[in-house]
């Protein structure tokens, strides 16, 4: 049988929904994909547009893709609910952006003074990670897939140095996630504003200073133009996950090799998008570098304040949410032993090819 007949044979066998139904009947499915990024954007928007013709060409054309750019089909901020209520079949975004349903999200994308991107690869593999992310969102009829990382983000761009904890107080600052509930308890009025939103903020006065992501995103959205000084590395992000979101009817009414294709596809553009990352905010950074942009870490002042706010955070979310409480259990479990790794390994690494 010629592999296209074994396509389609294979889509009019399997099980239908009211979302697939006539599409699969007809040996061919096309999904709404909305992302909560930019599509043009490096790193984030070619993570779900490389996602996108992967499935489309390990599936010959069976399985394609609609994708639509932050807001143009539902919020940013929405996609999440989007796929649950059945307006897209399948989305693209970090789960942290939906944390308000459950604080336990933001273990799937990334908590201050976290694990990096590959230990947090390995804890969803191996670690039981994987496991409890699928429980909590089959909660909402969802279905999750890791699809990459940004790797170590920066902390922030400022108009002005931050050379003690006091500089901090006062400043509206963009920064997202747990580390957002972590500044504000050092001051600062934290707010989360939506990509497109954050450049013409910080522009105009609105905000004062800016997280977004790293050098070569940050450099795409032109926050070198309104600050010079870039804190790094991000306390709050040693990485950050993005996902592939899929409402899980719609995937269950999928013949198997396309739910594979689903999974395969999220992996390798998860290998693909961690790399571009580092490759990229290297290149970046030296390019921000002769532009006149600073590169330094927080003062040490506001480490130790950061820590003692990062560790009062969690354990009010531990406390409010159990759901919480029994993620961090096994995050942490893999943490202290990522961490006792790193330090005997490669750290003395790092410290040997200087």
């Amino acid at each position: 049988m010629k592999r296209r007949d074994f396509l389609k044979a294979g889509a009019v066998a399997a099980p239908a929904t009211m979302l697939a139904a006539p599409a699969v009947a007809q040996g061919k499915v096309e999904w709404k994909l909305p992302t909560s990024f930019p599509a043009k954007a490096p790193g984030v928007g070619t993570n779900v547009t490389s996602f996108a013709e992967r499935v489309a060409a390990m599936s010959d054309s069976q399985l394609t893709l609609k994708v639509f750019s932050g807001g143009e089909l539902v919020p940013p901020f929405g996609v999440e609910d989007a796929v649950e209520q059945g307006t897209a079949e399948i989305g693209h975004s970090t789960p942290y952006y939906a944390a308000s349903k459950n604080s336990a999200l933001h273990f799937f994308s990334a908590v201050p003074f976290g694990m990096t991107a590959v230990e947090t690869t390995a804890w969803l593999r191996y670690g039981g990670g994987q496991d409890l992310w699928d429980t909590i969102y089959a909660e909402r009829g969802l279905k999750p897939f890791y699809s990459g990382s940004s790797g170590v983000q920066a902390a922030g761009w400022f108009k002005n140095p931050i050379e003690s904890l006091n500089d901090l107080a006062g400043l509206n600052m963009r920064i997202a996630g747990l580390g957002g509930e972590a500044m504000r308890k050092l001051g600062v009025n934290a707010v989360l504003l939506p990509p497109p939103e954050i450049f013409p903020a910080f522009q105009s006065g609105a905000i004062d200073a800016a997280e977004w992501v790293g050098p070569m995103l940050d450099m795409a959205f032109g926050l070198q133009k309104v600050a010079k000084y870039c804190y790094v590395p991000a306390f709050h992000e040693p990485s950050a996950a993005l996902e592939i979101v899929v409402n899980k009817d719609a995937f269950e009414s999928l013949p198997a090799h396309l739910q594979a294709v689903i999974a395969n596809a999220a992996e390798a553009t998860s290998v693909e998008t961690t790399a571009q990352f580092d490759y990229f905010n290297a290149v970046a950074m030296q390019k921000l570098k002769s532009e006149g942009v600073t590169f330094g870490a927080f003062p040490e002042d506001v480490i130790a304040a950061l820590k003692t706010a990062v560790g009062e955070v969690m354990a009010e979310n531990a406390e409010a949410n159990p759901a919480f409480a029994e993620v961090q259990k096994s995050y942490d479990a893999f943490l202290e032993l990522a961490k006792d790794y790193a330090i005997e390994v490669k750290a003395a690494t790092f410290t040997q090819r200087v």
